[in-house]
């Protein structure tokens, strides 16, 4: 292997530069709504590998081909992919009035003057039951939209709350792909991993509920959002959820909610049996295109490992981040500025998963508390971007409707990412870490 070969890094950098270029155009420059996700990723990542190929010389094809298998065929990489297509299907199969029954039953059952508490509650909730913020946005920013209309609260208040919400799932979530990609890139188990996290997000999460209730209070709301639910759609949620903090094995966990979730279906008459396998179908093919990312990035890092551009990055990150704490902060930081480039929160972890491992080992971070932290950074990063689906799929929601909100009204009322910031930094500098088994 040859060390310090920071030219070995470019394959990355070429992928920074296409997507950030092609992104600013299609989204700032010809307008195209969601310019950034019209970009092509897996076609982006295809020229990166490419480049990674022809940098690594001195070796037939056959032998750069065996580099990257190696690295696809990695167990991290292989688990990733079945439980990435696992949680599809259990998404296909609750479908999305599952989640609409839970917000408005909550809503239902709460005082008006804290309807917007409740509304990060059922975020949070739905979130982390769904795991995926983006489908949580979709299905509550109507409610958030209702809610406001009829009430004294504000627009951006409700639906920054909900984005805000969704952000939570989407980092403790067992189901969703950046909790997934984190806790098998560094070998650790979902629930060591999610009781790390808890750490992070309660304190995080209750600052927020306190915050949100200091805004509410002088809000007078004449009346109730209402709307249809039905309670044994929530079951397949709660046992996914019941199931995955217990500690149920997560292939197990996910099979649990995908046959109760399909037997409620069929026997409620929601769905007929050819309507159900056709969801089932579409779920999993809406995780395609981030299990192929996960394949390209998985052979392009053995390349950049193989060529040593890991090792000239470490050294880099060896002499700016000093000591434990700091080796935290410098993974943290390390997703960040990879979220910011490609506004995809699940690449982000991807791609920082090799080097993250190589500075647990080298500062002596526990394999759960760097998942922890790659997950946790990621989602407060992707919270923020303007630029980002989050964000831009809660704008589009708005607007669809008949309402007017910019990004930066609900960037102004992201009061969890802030927290969840806040908690972060503490938790890296404050809590010391219990020693790893």
């Amino acid at each position: 292997m040859k060390k310090n070969k920071a030219l070995a890094l470019l394959p990355i950098g070429v992928f920074v530069a296409l997507y950030l270029s092609l992104g600013i155009i299609f989204e700032y420059v010809m307008k195209i709504s969601m310019g950034f996700y019209s970009v092509p990723v897996v076609v982006i990542f295809m020229v990166a590998l490419f480049v990674a190929v022809l940098q690594t010389k001195g070796q037939p094809l056959e032998k750069k081909f065996e580099i990257m298998g190696k690295g696809v065929g990695d167990k991290n990489i292989v688990t990733m992919l079945l439980i990435f297509m696992l949680a599809g299907i259990f998404v296909g199969v609750a479908g999305r009035s599952s989640a609409e029954s839970v917000a408005y039953f909550m809503l239902s059952v709460t005082p008006a003057k804290f309807a917007v508490v409740v509304l990060f509650i059922i975020s949070c909730f739905v979130s982390t039951a769904m795991g995926t913020s983006v489908g949580t946005i979709t299905l509550i920013t109507p409610i958030a939209v209702a809610l406001a209309e009829g009430s004294g609260f504000s627009l951006p208040l409700c639906v920054g709350t909900v984005v805000g919400g969704a952000m939570f799932g989407d980092n403790l979530s067992f189901i969703s792909d950046t909790t997934i990609a984190a806790c098998n890139g560094q070998g650790c188990k979902m629930k060591d991993k999610f009781r790390t996290n808890l750490a992070i997000v309660v304190p995080a999460a209750i600052a927020t509920l306190v915050l949100i209730g200091v805004l509410s209070f002088n809000t007078d709301i004449p009346e109730k959002v209402v709307g249809e639910y039905n309670m044994i759609k929530i079951i397949p949620y709660v046992l996914v959820l019941i199931s995955g903090i217990i500690g149920v094995n997560v292939f197990l966990t996910l099979l649990i909610g995908i046959l109760s979730g399909s037997a409620i279906m069929l026997l409620t008459g929601a769905v007929k049996f050819p309507e159900l396998l056709a969801s089932m179908g579409a779920g999993a093919s809406g995780m395609f295109e981030t299990s192929m990312v996960a394949i390209l990035v998985a052979a392009m890092g053995a390349l950049i490992k193989y060529n040593g551009g890991f090792d000239a990055l470490l050294s880099g990150i060896r002499r700016v981040f000093k000591g434990k704490k700091g080796g935290q902060l410098g993974v943290g930081l390390l997703v960040v500025l990879i979220d910011i480039a490609t506004a995809n929160n699940t690449v982000a972890i991807v791609m920082a998963n090799p080097i993250a491992s190589e500075m647990s080992k080298d500062y002596g971070i526990s394999n759960r508390k760097t998942a922890s932290l790659l997950d946790t950074f990621s989602c407060i990063a992707q919270g923020f971007l303007p630029y980002g689906a989050q964000i831009l799929v809660a704008v589009s929601a708005v607007t669809t409707l008949g309402k007017e909100i910019s990004a930066f009204d609900i960037i102004g009322n992201l009061y969890y990412p802030m927290m969840l910031l806040l908690s972060s930094l503490l938790f890296i500098f404050v809590i010391p870490e219990k020693k790893a088994k």
